[in-house]
């Protein structure tokens, strides 16, 4: 007998959710989807955000933002730790947290390429390796990846280390879920492509080569996150998403 298909998303209502880089753009725009939703929500930034983000600011959703250096792992620990001790366990991870730069190879220094790495890729492995503790436990857990069409193609312009660590974030994203899929865990990658934040500023004259004639909103990102983080898509796994208006089509 066939399941019948439900007329709406569910899952997130009564979820522990946390969310990094969510002081604004992307990760902001995805943290208040989900505490709309009905999650509890943790709002993981380095720096306070530019809105507000206090306890019950979105409905009956319980919200907080907790200030968190992803890339250092005493600061995540102590972060998970604050959320654990507020609401339990996390079941949704939503790993956003991001640096970006433009910069020919031959002028990147170590120092900058670790950095990109220690953000992008270690920041999520950090907060994916605390998180699959409790989730693994609790036999479900969601946990989804901001990768990047540059991690796919090496990118347009001068930016080798933000393609190569993304394409190393959304490998991980995959390790993760073939890892953890007998635990009732999902993981999933997103790539993106020409968002409308301030991290576009440098490349949004690239918005004329998207075919649909225009860069991509943060709410549009969001909305696939709330579905990769649903029961609906329970049995999707590894999957890395392409959401850039036809910029890349594999």
């Amino acid at each position: 007998m066939t399941a019948e298909i439900p007329s709406e998303l569910s899952g997130h209502s009564g979820r522990v959710a946390v969310v990094t880089g969510a002081g604004r753009g992307i990760g902001r725009a995805v943290a208040d989807s989900l505490a709309d939703r009905g999650a509890a929500v943790a709002y993981l930034d380095v720096s306070y955000p530019e809105i507000p983000v206090g306890e019950g600011v979105r409905g009956d959703a319980r919200t907080a933002f907790i200030r968190c250096d992803v890339s250092s792992k005493s600061s995540v620990n102590s972060a998970f730790g604050a959320v654990e001790e507020l609401w339990g366990h996390v079941s949704i991870l939503v790993n956003n947290a991001g640096i970006f730069w433009i910069c020919p190879l031959e002028e990147i220094t170590v120092d900058d390429w670790e950095k990109m790495f220690a953000v992008n890729v270690t920041g999520s492995f950090l907060c994916s390796k605390r998180a699959l503790v409790g989730m693994k436990q609790a036999g479900y857990g969601r946990i989804v990846s901001l990768g990047s069409t540059a991690g796919k193609t090496g990118g347009s312009k001068s930016m080798a280390a933000y393609a190569a660590s993304k394409a190393a974030l959304m490998a991980l994203s995959k390790s993760i879920a073939t890892e953890y899929a007998p635990h009732g865990i999902t993981s999933n990658a997103l790539a993106p492509a020409l968002i409308n934040t301030a991290m576009a500023d440098g490349i949004a004259d690239l918005a004329d080569r998207i075919p649909v004639g225009r860069l991509g909103e943060p709410w549009e990102i969001a909305s696939a996150v709330l579905f990769l983080t649903s029961e609906q898509a329970a049995f999707i796994t590894g999957a890395v998403l392409n959401i850039n208006g036809g910029f890349l089509i594999d």
